[in-house]
């Protein structure tokens, strides 16, 4: 599968959550400006990204209250939701009218960065398959003619959290490894930190999480932290290049958190997602809209948040659906002339 559709992916999301739901306004009138009210008032009081994205939730009121009346259709009031929603510029944020339309945000560009990749390139002209998984997302081998092993992860899902002691086993020989992490949708984040383990080396304070608790933007709960820590029967310590591209999201931009702490990485490709924060309950409105958002916020040691950002690439380069359709896969070049040059790796 060398292209994930996001917004699929985010349906299911939808369907396989229905125990985690609330149902808002079950007594309230169902007309548009209640809705909207509705809507509004639930992220005002529990999406947790306003401070540190520094959104103004009461310009967009301004902004779209004075277009919903009495008068307007279920179509107008889901384009006011979305552009509400497209505003935050979160893809763990999204409204759905079930049969109709579906909207999350920061996926303006999705199609795009899914047409600058693709795994059969790599598995035709690269790759010597050792093993793969359709059902848990991953494919790693060997580089063809080269002492490099690679692994491309489309989520983070392995249930098994040995499997970076089977990965080492098979590739640990090489004197260098590339993840490739390019169109990967996420997944749990406790398997991105057993994976990151087996290549750390020491154990630290890695980032922290709270969650929203509070009527005011700024109200959360204590920080609750989490470390990087050597895991598995061995560590890999020789050089590991991480590939990444702007749908690189949610456990991946995690898991990424812990390898980009350690000083034998090296990020190569385009700034990530920018979205970590896990979604609360979806919520059912009166008129049968539904949606979820995200409620708490990440912060490196420092205070600091990649929310919005992303993990920036230590080398910068992205391929355009011309390259990938002409058989050339230039970030992947590039990882090879960067292990070349810089640690005399072929």
């Amino acid at each position: 599968m060398n292209r994930l559709l996001l917004p699929s992916l985010f349906l299911l999301l939808l369907f396989f959550t229905g125990c985690q739901r609330l149902i808002l306004g079950e007594d309230e009138a169902n007309d548009p400006e209640n809705n909207f009210e509705i809507f509004w008032k639930d992220f005002d009081r529990h999406y947790g990204l306003f401070t540190v994205r520094g959104w103004d939730w009461d310009s967009i009121y301004a902004e779209f209250r004075p277009q919903v009346t009495a008068q307007t259709t279920d179509e107008e009031l889901f384009e006011v939701y979305r552009q509400m929603v497209e505003y935050l510029d979160d893809s763990h944020t999204f409204v759905y009218w079930p049969g109709r339309d579906f909207f999350s945000g920061n996926s303006e560009d999705d199609e795009r960065t899914e047409a600058e990749f693709s795994l059969p390139l790599i598995l035709d002209q690269h790759l010597e398959v050792i093993d793969s998984s359709s059902e848990e997302g991953y494919v790693y081998g060997q580089l063809r003619g080269r002492n490099v092993g690679y692994l491309y992860l489309a989520g983070i899902e392995m249930e098994d959290l040995s499997f970076g002691d089977k990965l080492l086993t098979d590739l640990g020989q090489n004197d260098a490894l590339i993840i490739d992490l390019r169109n990967n949708s996420g997944g749990d984040d406790g398997v991105g930190a057993a994976l990151a383990g087996r290549f750390a080396d020491r154990t630290e304070l890695i980032y922290t999480v709270q969650e929203r608790n509070g009527p005011e933007h700024d109200d959360f709960a204590g920080k609750t932290e989490y470390y990087l820590r050597p895991q598995g029967t061995v560590q890999y310590d020789k050089p590991l290049i991480v590939l990444t591209d702007n749908i690189t999201v949610s456990a991946a931009e995690v898991m990424l958190i812990y390898l980009n702490a350690l000083p034998q990485v090296t990020q190569i490709g385009t700034a990530t997602s920018g979205d970590f924060s896990d979604t609360g309950m979806r919520r059912f409105l009166p008129n049968g809209m539904q949606y979820q958002y995200s409620i708490m916020k990440f912060l490196l040691p420092d205070g600091t948040s990649l929310d919005g950002v992303g993990h920036v690439p230590d080398i910068e380069i992205r391929n355009s659906a011309a390259d990938i359709d002409a058989g050339n896969d230039l970030v992947l070049e590039r990882a090879f002339r960067f292990l070349l040059e810089e640690y005399g790796i072929e």
